[in-house]
């Protein structure tokens, strides 16, 4: 997907010029106000940009230079916003019929096979007013796939949410992220759901794009330490290798073992944890006699000053084949004690209770 907008208004600019993967979820992330829903809007057609060019699997949906312009209608796309907003006096199952017939399709096993995955079948004949927050963006996110879009957008669909519903909805967001093969573009303000649901991120900040790349490489760059504030930190690709007696789960991935809090996952599944800079600590050497289980061998690649002063950002790589990078964050006193500089073995310390799965 290629995205190029200009779009003034008094105190705030848009200047975006994006190539997007045509697969996959793709997170818009930065802080309120910074221009993430205003790029949503003009990628939909719901605001349209003087200078403009929007191009969705090879078909343009935009090109100002040619006075070119589908409206938001003529767009096959689904749209998520915050709220819900279903049909009040339509059943669920009604609301999705809508969805069907605006595409013009008759449902059957497609029809199932999304009740299925967003697990809303037992809520067919209710009303929207009787569903939860969580039931009720599950129902939206199916009457907009229901219409096969060639790309799905959603705005901020967990804000709404309290951190229950929140919890209650992202596994079917995640089934999303393995089974849709259309693009996704998620806007949010929070690291957690990035971390968890994207492949690739656009830090957007003061209407600009200044980061776009694949999500791993892109929190792990040093440069960007300024955007994300304490909640920098790193995701890594695991897989759920057991479940111990002592309510712990071991999960590996190139690089060694870490072990969080029990999860309900079966064997075998794959799962992302989170990690933040400020969760990991650094030792010359493995102790046995500390309370921290995860330890993990690394080499510096970087050590950058934060802008709070006396405070340190370590870029690591961990050892191993395929072994990704670690960030962790330090004060300049241990940076000067430990003689933490490029080339230096250390050993990384993440407390298991820490972790974010």
């Amino acid at each position: 997907m290629e995205a190029r907008f200009q779009l003034d208004y008094p105190g705030f600019s848009l200047a975006v010029d994006l190539r997007l993967p045509e697969k996959g979820v793709t997170a818009l992330f930065g802080p309120s106000g910074s221009g993430k829903t205003t790029l949503l809007r003009c990628i939909a057609g719901l605001e349209r940009a003087p200078r403009g060019f929007l191009a969705v699997a090879g078909e343009v949906w935009q090109d100002e230079d040619k006075k070119h312009f589908l409206p938001t209608h003529q767009r096959p796309l689904g749209l998520v916003f915050q709220e819900a907003s279903l049909f009040p006096h339509l059943s669920v199952r009604r609301n999705l019929e809508y969805g069907m017939k605006r595409a013009g399709h008759a449902g059957g096993e497609e029809f199932d096979a999304m009740l299925r995955l967003l697990g809303i079948g037992a809520l067919l004949e209710r009303d929207p007013g009787s569903l939860s927050g969580g039931e009720r963006q599950r129902v939206a996110i199916a009457r907009a796939l229901l219409t096969h879009p060639r790309l799905l957008l959603m705005d901020e669909p967990l804000a709404a949410l309290d951190l229950k519903r929140k919890q209650e909805i992202l596994p079917y967001l995640e089934r999303l992220h393995d089974e849709l093969s259309i693009p996704v573009l998620y806007v949010s303000h929070a690291p957690d759901e990035a971390a968890r649901l994207a492949d690739h991120l656009v830090l957007i900040d003061n209407g600009r794009a200044v980061a776009c790349g694949p999500l791993m490489e892109t929190l792990a760059r040093l440069d960007l330490a300024h955007a994300f504030g304490e909640d920098m930190g790193v995701v890594l690709e695991t897989v759920v290798a057991g479940h111990e007696a002592d309510d712990l789960t071991r999960l590996e991935f190139p690089g060694g073992k870490l072990y969080i809090s029990r999860c309900d996952k079966p064997l075998g599944s794959r799962m992302r944890c989170r990690v933040r800079a400020s969760d990991v600590s650094l030792a010359l050497a493995a102790h046995g006699d500390s309370s921290i289980l995860n330890l993990l061998s690394a080499t510096v690649i970087a050590a950058t000053p934060l802008s709070t002063p006396g405070h340190v950002q370590v870029q690591l790589r961990l050892h191993g084949d395929g072994a990704p990078l670690l960030l962790a964050r330090v004060t300049e006193r241990s940076r000067l004690a430990l003689d933490i500089a490029p080339g230096r073995s250390v050993v990384a310390q993440i407390k298991a209770v820490a972790l974010l799965g």
